[in-house]
């Protein structure tokens, strides 16, 4: 009798793992990374009397945004907002500078306006990992504004994708279990990846795409053998329910050598090896103060890309327009690395338009841009102010005389010269039309 029970749990358990539902959608308007330009959206910025009700977050410190407390570097051009709030700081012409919140529907909706009118495919919607310890509640600000992003992405037709990034993740026992709960729920409540017709969740491989980024740093707190990183990447491929999916992971510049901005851990090359794609982070390692820049980026990405075939795994390079955080580093020694006002310069676009098209000659498929919205480390390639609301007590990094959306425009260049619709030009394109 006990043979026969134990046989039919057995049966029967056969038989739920066959009848296992796979929650993705099986079709998608983007199958493959191949050929797009992406780019990664913070979405974090958030002021009072927005729809998330938290204050000022990430435009300055201490609940506030003034003189004392500014952290980000950038000022947005906000002419083209629904919504904007007032601040504490003043144009040249005495008039009260605004900014946006992230929280905002209308925020969004501009945002993926602009992408589709640029030409840029879409984004990495960034999920930190203190985010996935609330999985339970989908009522986050963070869910809100990825609510909002999927709904946009379909309206616009742009790609989209969750980029889980570990920061935030503590030594104190924790590990990545909150974050397959997390992909549950999106899974489950927004339904991320299955978005019924025209669905826009990037695939690759015919797959979703899920990028894990952080993963290899010396300056993290925890250890990338004792996290259950395995355990996740096993997960995200092989659960019957929530699984079957491309699995992109993002590691320290110096990935290949185990040195510099590494850790000398070999078991980080074991992990790239699980996964589909390698993102080696390459902001801040490059400059264009150095002599002949561009021939020591494009040789590092050759090697990078000679190994990554070797080890069976794809390659995609990351980009930046420049970097800048200064007033986010002032009281902070850690920051104290590149602490100037446009520390790395954007050159008009000259910096950006020869990564661009270094990583296309270095045979590069596939793009990822450091950021979309980023003005905290003035990575930002969406509409910025030439002339931000200087004084003698807060300074903001300008636009080189470019106009806003310069950035936005180089972006959807580079993506055209990326799938060979227009041809490549190493001279930055000049625009005929700048007045938008």
């Amino acid at each position: 009798m006990y043979r026969i029970v134990v046989l039919s749990l057995f049966i029967f358990s056969l038989i739920g793992g066959l009848n296992a539902q796979n929650k993705h959608g099986k079709e998608t308007m983007f199958p493959s990374y191949t050929g797009l330009v992406m780019a990664g959206y913070q979405g974090w910025f958030r002021a009072p009397g927005d729809a998330a009700n938290e204050g000022w977050v990430h435009y300055g410190k201490n609940g506030r945004f003034d003189n004392d407390n500014n952290t980000v570097d950038f000022w947005p051009d906000v002419s083209d907002y629904e919504k904007r709030y007032k601040t504490e700081f003043k144009f040249a012409d005495g008039k009260t500078a605004e900014v946006f919140s992230s929280a905002d529907k209308s925020t969004t909706d501009l945002h993926f306006r602009w992408m589709k009118e640029y030409g840029i495919d879409g984004v990495f919607m960034q999920r930190f990992f203190g985010v996935t310890r609330g999985y339970k509640n989908s009522n986050k600000s963070q869910d809100m504004i990825l609510r909002n992003a999927l709904s946009a992405s379909k309206v616009n037709g742009r790609a989209i994708a969750v980029m889980y990034d570990l920061s935030g993740l503590k030594a104190d026992g924790e590990d990545c279990s909150s974050v397959i709960e997390d992909w549950k729920m999106l899974v489950d409540v927004l339904k991320v990846t299955n978005q019924g017709e025209n669905q826009t969740y990037l695939y690759h491989k015919g797959k979703p795409l899920v990028a894990i980024w952080g993963v290899g740093f010396p300056d993290r707190p925890y250890n990338i053998r004792n996290i259950g990183l395995n355990r996740l990447i096993d997960f995200l491929k092989n659960d019957p329910v929530y699984g079957g999916c491309s699995i992109m992971l993002g590691v320290p510049t110096y990935f290949r050598e185990l040195d510099k901005d590494c850790l000398p851990d070999p078991y980080l090359h074991e992990l790239i090896g699980s996964v589909d794609i390698v993102m080696p982070w390459m902001v801040q390692r490059f400059t264009p103060y150095v002599h002949k820049y561009v021939e020591h980026f494009r040789d590092h990405l050759i090697a990078d890309i000679k190994w990554s075939k070797e080890n069976n795994v794809e390659f995609v390079p990351v980009i930046c327009p420049g970097f800048s955080w200064r007033n986010l580093s002032l009281g902070k020694p850690e920051l104290s690395r590149y602490t100037a006002y446009g520390a790395i310069p954007r050159l008009g676009g000259r910096f950006f338009w020869d990564q661009i098209t270094t990583v296309i000659l270095a045979g590069s498929e596939m793009i990822y841009v450091a950021m979309f919205d980023e003005i905290d480390e003035g990575t930002a390639i969406f509409k910025v102010s030439d002339i931000p609301p200087n004084s003698e007590k807060a300074h903001f990094v300008g636009n080189d005389g470019m106009p806003s959306d310069h950035y936005l425009w180089l972006t959807g260049q580079g993506a055209k010269m990326l799938r060979k619709e227009i041809p490549l030009s190493l001279e930055m394109p000049a625009r005929v039309e700048t007045n938008r």
